[in-house]
C-alpha cells in the first residue's frame, strides 16, 4: 500500500485562541507532504476536504481511505492536480495526461482509477492533490498556466505585487464545488492575500512552494481581531478554516496554491478587512 492518510477535527475559534504555538502547528500545518514513493493525504473536517501529494518513483495508483467508506476514491467526490515538480503523467481510467511544472487537471466524480507516473526516477513529478466531496460528475480537463485566467493585483509599494493564475475555477472548469490556482509574487513583493480577508461560506488551503532555500513565510490565520502566526517552509500547507484570515509574508518572494471547498463558487465573495483593523 502507497497511500497514507491522517485525520484532522475542526476547531472552533474560541478555542483556538487559546493555542500555543505547538497546539497551532499539530492543527494547522501539514508538514509531511512531498515524501518520494509515497501518496500522502490529509483529511480534514472542514468542508471534508483532502490534501495531499504524490512523489512516484515507480507508479502510484490513488486508493481509498477509510473515512470516505467508498469503493474507490473519486466515487463520490472530485480532485484537483498541480504538478510543482518535474514532468509526469496522470493516467485517469485509461486516458494518460502529460502534466509539466505548474500544470493542474481536474478530474471529476466516478473515476475510478488514478495513476501518477514520473517522466525520470531521478527527477520526479510532484502532484499536489485537492479532493472535495461531489454531486455529480464533470469531465475531466488538463489546464496549462499559461491557461490560467490571470489577475494582476497589489503593488511593489505594499510589497504585494502578485499575479493571481486562476486555474480550477469556474470560467475556466465546470466543478461541483472545487476550487485552486497559484498566485506567484514578484521580485521584491513578500505579502499575500493582502489586505486580508475571510469567506465564512468556504474553507481554503495554501500551499507554499518556490521558497528559496534558508528562507521562510510567516503565515497569519485567526480571527481578524485574535490573529495568530505560524513559520512555514517550502513545500507545506495549512488549513484555514472559514472563520479565519489566511495571509502571509515571506523573506522573499515565492508562490503559493490556494484550494478552496464550500457552499459558494464565487471567487469575489469574501468578507475584507482592512490593514488596519487587523489586531
Amino acid at each position: 500500500m502507497s497511500t497514507f492518510f491522517e485525520t484532522r477535527y475542526a476547531s472552533s475559534p474560541e478555542t483556538v485562541k487559546k493555542y500555543d504555538t505547538s497546539q497551532l502547528r499539530e492543527e494547522f500545518l501539514i508538514d509531511n507532504l512531498m515524501e518520494t514513493g509515497k501518496i500522502s493525504l490529509i483529511y480534514t473536517h472542514y468542508d471534508r476536504f483532502i490534501v495531499g501529494s504524490a512523489v512516484p518513483e515507480e507508479p502510484l495508483e490513488l486508493e481509498t481511505i477509510n473515512p470516505l467508506k467508498a469503493e474507490y476514491f473519486l466515487e463520490r467526490r472530485e480532485l484537483g492536480i498541480i504538478n510543482v515538480g518535474d514532468s509526469g503523467t496522470v493516467i485517469v481510467d485509461g486516458t494518460t495526461y502529460d502534466l509539466q511544472h505548474k500544470d493542474a487537471l481536474y478530474i471529476g466524480q466516478g473515476t475510478k482509477k488514478v495513476v501518477f507516473k514520473s517522466n525520470a526516477t531521478d527527477s520526479p513529478a510532484k502532484f499536489y492533490l485537492n479532493s472535495a466531496p461531489a454531486h455529480t460528475s464533470y469531465p475531466t480537463k488538463k489546464v496549462s498556466l499559461d491557461q490560467a485566467n490571470k489577475l494582476e493585483l497589489g503593488s511593489l509599494e505594499t510589497a504585494n505585487d502578485r499575479t493571481v493564475n486562476q486555474m480550477i475555477i469556474g470560467e475556466i472548469v465546470t466543478t461541483c464545488q472545487l476550487q485552486m490556482g497559484m498566485t506567484e509574487l514578484k521580485k521584491g513583493s513578500v505579502w499575500n492575500t493582502m489586505p486580508a480577508h475571510v469567506h465564512d461560506r468556504r474553507m481554503e488551503v495554501y500551499f507554499y512552494l518556490d521558497v528559496p532555500q534558508e528562507q521562510s513565510v510567516c503565515h497569519f490565520m485567526g480571527q481578524p481581531q485574535e490573529t495568530r502566526h505560524i513559520w512555514m517552509q517550502n513545500h507545506e500547507a495549512i488549513i484555514s478554516p472559514p472563520w479565519s484570515i489566511h495571509a502571509g509574508s515571506g523573506t522573499s518572494n515565492y508562490t503559493f496554491i490556494w484550494g478552496m471547498a464550500g457552499e459558494n463558487l464565487d471567487y469575489g465573495d469574501m468578507d475584507k478587512v482592512s490593514v488596519n483593523e487587523l489586531k
